[in-house]
C-alpha cells in the first residue's frame, strides 16, 4: 500500500477500492479476532487507550522516581531476607542504600521518597538470627 492517491480521483473511492482489492486477495481472512466484538467498547472513550493497553501488552508500568524507588528498596528487603548468603544480602542491600542516598541528595519529582537507607548489620543480624535455625 505504498502508492499514492492518483490526481483527480475521489479519495473515498481510492480507499474503497484499496479495500475491496485487499478483500478479493485474501488479506483480511484469517485475522485474529474475526467476528468478535471490537474489546473497549462498552468503556467511556479514553484518548491514551493506545498507550495503556500496548503498556499491558509488553506488562509494563510507569511510576514516578520517588515510587519505583520505593518499590525496588520493598523488593530489595524481600530479597536480602531470602538471600541465600549474608554477602548476598549486603550486596542487594549496599545497591539499593546507593540508589536511596543519591535520591535524598538531589529529591527526584513526584511524592516524598520517605525512604532511609536500610541498616545493613541490622538485617545482616536478623538474616543470622533467622537462619540459624
Amino acid at each position: 500500500m505504498t502508492e499514492r492517491k492518483p490526481p483527480g480521483v475521489d479519495f473515498e473511492s481510492w480507499i474503497d477500492k484499496q479495500i475491496r482489492e485487499a478483500q478479493e486477495r485474501g488479506d483480511f481472512a484469517g485475522l485474529p479476532g474475526v467476528g468478535k466484538p471490537l474489546p473497549g467498547l462498552d468503556k467511556p472513550y479514553d484518548e491514551l487507550w493506545w498507550v495503556k493497553d500496548k503498556m499491558a501488552r509488553e506488562d509494563l508500568s510507569f511510576l514516578p522516581p520517588s515510587l519505583a524507588l520505593r518499590k525496588e528498596a520493598e523488593e530489595a528487603a524481600q530479597a536480602a531476607a531470602a538471600a541465600p548468603s549474608e554477602a548476598a544480602l549486603r550486596r542487594i542491600l549496599t545497591a539499593v542504600n546507593e540508589k536511596i542516598r543519591a535520591a535524598l541528595r538531589v529529591p527526584f519529582d513526584g511524592p516524598p521518597l520517605g525512604l532511609t537507607p536500610f541498616d545493613i548489620e541490622e538485617r545482616a543480624h536478623q538474616w543470622r538470627r533467622n537462619h540459624a535455625r
